[in-house]
């Protein structure tokens, strides 16, 4: 752990730097900003989408309901699809597709969760998790133009954060690495 702290602190500085840098570009220019989350979160969609629907399709024989997933899949592939295909309408549009994709899991999760309660006892999280995704749906829709800034100055405070604290970091671990004996 010596070793590796002597010789890779400096990498720690370097990412501590690009993430204040990308925090505060983040703040500076919220609308590129938008348009990379857009790009990311349609591909993590899209990947999830796939993955949903071919584990959908796979349990088709052993479960009764498992078309629900598969839709759930299928409109994640969709979504996702849709943003990385035309990411300029993505970034306009992210909100939507969050938005939308929120409330479809949120039904469909906390369906999954009512139908479980009688194979679990005592099952809840599934229903919570899609009542949760069903008011942060909700309210993406009802306040827009509030959702998009709060989520581009969220990622921007996280990033600078997380910045600020690698840095320290890098720091701390520079003075362990130069105190430390050589081994």
């Amino acid at each position: 752990m010596q070793t590796a702290m002597r010789k890779l602190w400096w990498a720690l500085l370097i990412g501590g730097i690009a993430s204040v840098v990308f925090g505060v570009l983040a703040f500076a220019w919220p609308g590129p900003t938008v348009l990379i989350l857009a790009l990311f979160f349609a591909a993590h969609v899209l990947v999830e989408g796939v993955f949903v629907a071919i584990g959908a399709w796979r349990a088709r024989g052993e479960r009764q309901h498992w078309w629900m997933w598969l839709v759930l899949g299928l409109l994640g592939t969709v979504a996702g699809a849709i943003g990385l295909w035309l990411p300029a309408a993505a970034a306009g549009a992210l909100l939507l597709l969050i938005a939308c994709y929120a409330l479809a899991a949120g039904v469909l999760l906390v369906w999954a969760g009512i139908k479980l309660r009688h194979e679990i006892k005592g099952e809840w999280a599934l229903m919570l998790l899609g009542a949760v995704s069903l008011l942060f749906g909700g309210y993406m829709v009802a306040q827009p133009a509030a959702a998009l800034l709060g989520l581009v100055w969220a990622v921007g405070a996280w990033a600078i954060a997380a910045g600020v604290l690698k840095i320290v970091l890098a720091f701390k671990a520079r003075r362990f690495a130069a105190a430390a004996p050589a081994t």
